[in-house]
């Protein structure tokens, strides 16, 4: 017998890791962003700031860009330790090839457990992205300030 309190809660679940994988995209899509910016905003005020030579407020600028480089790698390093998705082969192989098939219930159940476990693991990497997002754009405005006190001083 069917229990739909499986299935909705299956079905959430299924949202939820959709949702997430979302999030994952929009994370790496900022990333992209962020290089452009900071690649333009230092080809723009760098440019101009080091035209008498390089001061100290360039030199914190330069740093600061590397560190924005960093940040941009850990950001769109590709991992492959997300779980967006089901092994078919492993579904078929637990589920319905067995010695005694399941029934949906049950896989719905089981299946709703399994996507949870994807969503914690997917979460640490998602935070760690978001959080290396974040601290990436506070050095690229703190950046921006250096160029500009560096043209501001020359």
């Amino acid at each position: 017998m069917e229990d739909p309190r499986l299935t909705l809660i299956y079905t959430e679940a299924l949202r939820s890791l959709q949702v997430q994988l979302g999030h994952f995209e929009s994370l790496h899509a900022r990333g992209g962003t962020l290089i452009f910016a900071a690649s333009f905003a230092s080809s723009l005020l760098g440019g101009q700031a080091m035209t008498n030579g390089i001061s100290a407020w360039d030199w914190l600028a330069l740093s600061l860009l590397v560190g924005i480089g960093s940040l941009a790698v850990v950001i769109l390093w590709p991992s492959y330790d997300v779980h967006f998705r089901f092994d078919v082969g492993e579904l078929l192989g637990k589920y319905v090839d067995g010695a005694r098939p399941a029934s949906v219930a049950d896989m719905h159940r089981d299946l709703a457990l399994q996507l949870k476990t994807y969503m914690e693991r997917n979460g640490r990497l998602i935070r760690r992205t978001r959080t290396s997002l974040q601290l990436a754009f506070i050095l690229l405005l703190l950046e921006i300030l250096a160029w500009l006190l560096s043209i501001a001083s020359s």
